[in-house]
């Protein structure tokens, strides 16, 4: 007999933050829980620079959101705690968190570092109905590991990922096809997943509000004003149709890549550049880590119409440097992109050897060694005293559409879970 699909997304609630907060209090049991009070997670403390990586739930009260800058948070909210970002640390968390959810099933997919989508159709009967199961996943969580997830329970991953965004924190929400017409068609066109600022106004012009507007409207029409391809999707969303399985996550090995959607679209090349360069920061550092080099660099693209387009080289010789990466993908940018406005960009080193396989470059020059020495030293700094200890003058602008640490966020849009 075939079982009905059963879908779980788990979301760690503000999760950078709430993970610095279990760091702290770790360190000292004393000290203030910024999950209770107005905090942020990003920038840097000392300049008070860069952007909203995690936000706490009383300064979402103060209107602050992921990936707004630093100075625009500071004038909803004064008296603003702001802490610097340990990403180290929130990797150790978030594979804390799959380690626990592997007890539930084997059909996990890891879809960023506080997100997790768990395929539970064949072994939900080995621990009992859907919400106790979710229910127990919520308590286990908040016991064993010091922090909160929402739990959302569908039949496919958007309903799941739609049912997890429901009330907050520490929630567990349903959402099965019965039940899209009360709990999803209501809600603003702008809370259906992939549908940003661009898209929501052209829904709302021709008097598309709703989710349930979306779903009855001619599919033709949406199509006709946000391309087939798009208007295709965002309908089948509104619908509550996905037939995207739960995947396994790609092999560590294969490929080291990072990828973040921005705050606004961006269409000039030294503001997409200046994005490629921290993309370049933190694969580099990653290849770094793990001893190894790649062959090949790829630079991804995705405007506000779900297009993407990519466009890759092979190197002549192996490498781990953030100096070489940069150059690389900005020299392809500046070769396959035509200036039209992008949400998304990615970078993917790729064709992965290990360190030790490297052959001399006949022509390394005197100025290159220095500069993978000093790329080590960076990285031992920040190993140290963490990721803003050291950074790079063009990240310290007001303007910055990215900080210098990004996060890696495949796919779905950039969030800090609360």
């Amino acid at each position: 007999m075939v079982r009905e699909r059963l879908i779980f997304h788990i979301d760690v609630n503000s999760a950078f933050l709430s993970w610095e907060s279990v760091y702290r209090l770790k360190q000292d049991p004393e000290a203030v829980d910024l999950r209770t009070i107005p905090a942020i997670v990003g920038g840097d403390t000392s300049s008070r620079h860069g952007i909203v990586l995690a936000k706490s739930v009383p300064a979402k009260r103060f209107g602050i959101s992921t990936a707004e800058t630093i100075v625009s948070a500071l004038k909803k909210c004064p008296d603003l705690t702001i802490v610097p970002s340990r990403f180290d640390f929130y990797l150790e968390c978030s594979q804390k968190l799959i380690r626990l959810l592997e007890e539930y099933t084997p059909d996990i997919e890891k879809f960023s570092i506080d997100e997790a989508f768990l395929d539970m159709t064949e072994t939900i009967h080995l621990f009992g109905s859907p919400a106790q199961v979710a229910d127990q996943i919520r308590s286990r969580i908040r016991t064993e590991l010091d922090f909160t997830v929402n739990v959302g329970i569908a039949p496919n991953k958007l309903l799941a990922k739609m049912a997890s965004d429901f009330e907050k924190p520490d929630k567990t929400h349903t959402l099965f096809f019965d039940e899209i017409p009360t709990k999803m068609w209501p809600m603003p066109v702008r809370e259906l997943f992939f549908v940003g600022g661009a898209a929501a106004g052209k829904l709302e012009r021709i008097g598309l509000h709703t989710i349930g507007d979306v779903a009855a409207c001619d599919e033709q029409i949406l199509k006709a004003h946000l391309g087939n391809k798009y208007g295709a999707l965002i309908h089948q969303y509104a619908c509550g149709i996905d037939d995207s399985p739960v995947t396994e996550r790609e092999p560590l090995n294969k490929g080291y890549g990072n990828s973040i959607t921005l705050s606004r679209d961006i269409n000039d090349y030294e503001t997409a550049c200046q994005v490629l360069l921290a993309l370049s920061e933190t694969v580099g550092a990653r290849l770094r880590q793990h001893q190894v080099r790649c062959n090949s660099v790829c630079v991804e693209l995705k405007d506000w119409q779900f297009n993407s387009l990519s466009h890759q080289t092979t190197l002549a010789v192996p490498t781990d440097s953030t100096s070489v990466l940069y150059q690389n993908a900005c020299r392809l940018l500046k070769e396959f992109w035509d200036l039209t406005p992008v949400r998304l960009i990615g970078l993917r080193a790729a064709r992965i050897q290990e360190d030790s396989y490297e052959q001399m470059s006949l022509f390394e020059t005197e100025q290159s060694r220095k500069m993978k020495a000093l790329e080590k030293a960076v990285d031992s700094i920040r190993g140290k005293y963490g990721i803003d200890s050291v950074k790079r003058a063009s990240f310290l602008q007001d303007n910055t559409v990215v900080d210098h640490a990004v996060s890696k966020k495949k796919h779905w849009k950039q969030k800090d879970g609360s």
